[in-house]
């Protein structure tokens, strides 16, 4: 029986959607043209991405909140030659804390809300959880993010010389013990928390990311998109209307609540 050839084109759009434009994404320096307004926006928005790559994953997600506007802002999370994002997850979560506290002296920025693509956003479930994030976010939203662990993750521990460059993808592995700990913590219910995920995501399969709430954890939730790699997430538009939707959702909320302004800053 004959077979039809591998389409090239095909192949290579398909890796692009899963890992993101190596021109794009991975060759550009981790540095960003900088806006220094967007604490003034009434709904900041936070953006971490993933590891090994860099925040340029963000560019079209960034200009379509702009032009929404949302007061965007991103940070230089370090890692492998300086920008690759292979930090430990505790330890970027509690980078993150300390930066937030320093923009907040400095600005006065108040609440805003998280967006995290992948590994970004167990940053800020970290973050949120067990560094006073709670105290400052309206809400987090999740893209292709392993809150079950991740078998790839393995890939990443063999490319990381088992641990010895980083032990970033060892916590990702399903069943670690930061995981662990994230799930054996309530969440937060006052801050709500959307699990968009893609059934064709080869780098963290779908079940990777459905949120499981327990009783009482009302603010969780899941939501499908399909025919997406792990990266198309970042720029696809329908994604992007999720994105849009949960974070008027949740500022309309975080209204009706009349909620508390945030702590001065430490």
């Amino acid at each position: 029986m004959a077979t039809t050839p591998a389409d090239p084109a095909r192949l290579y759009r398909a890796l692009r959607g899963q890992l993101g434009s190596i021109r794009r994404v991975y060759m550009r320096s981790n540095r960003i043209v900088r806006r220094d307004d967007f604490w003034r926006a009434p709904e900041p928005v936070l953006l971490l991405h993933g590891f090994l790559q860099t925040r340029n994953v963000w560019e079209v997600m960034e200009d379509r909140l702009r032009h929404d506007g949302f007061g965007v802002f991103s940070f230089d999370l370090g890692g492998l030659l300086w920008r690759f994002n292979t930090r430990s997850i505790g330890e970027l979560a509690a980078l993150v804390a300390e930066k937030i506290e320093g923009l907040s002296a400095r600005t006065g920025l108040g609440r805003f809300h998280v967006i995290g693509h992948s590994k970004g956003g167990l940053i800020a479930r970290h973050y949120v959880q067990h560094h006073g994030g709670d105290r400052r976010v309206k809400s987090l939203i999740t893209l292709g993010t392993p809150h079950h662990g991740t078998p790839t993750a393995l890939i990443g521990v063999g490319l990381m010389g088992g641990g010895l460059l980083s032990s970033s993808p060892l916590e990702m592995v399903p069943g670690s013990r930061l995981l662990r700990r994230l799930a054996g913590d309530t969440f937060p219910p006052g801050v709500p928390l959307t699990s968009i995920y893609s059934r064709h995501d080869l780098v963290c399969p779908w079940w990777c990311s459905v949120l499981h709430p327990r009783p009482g954890e009302s603010s969780m939730k899941s939501l499908a998109v399909s025919g997406l790699g792990h990266t198309a997430l970042c720029h696809d538009p329908a994604v992007y209307h999720l994105v849009r939707t949960e974070l008027h959702a949740a500022a309309r909320l975080w209204e009706e609540r009349g909620g508390p302004p945030p702590p001065p800053a430490r």
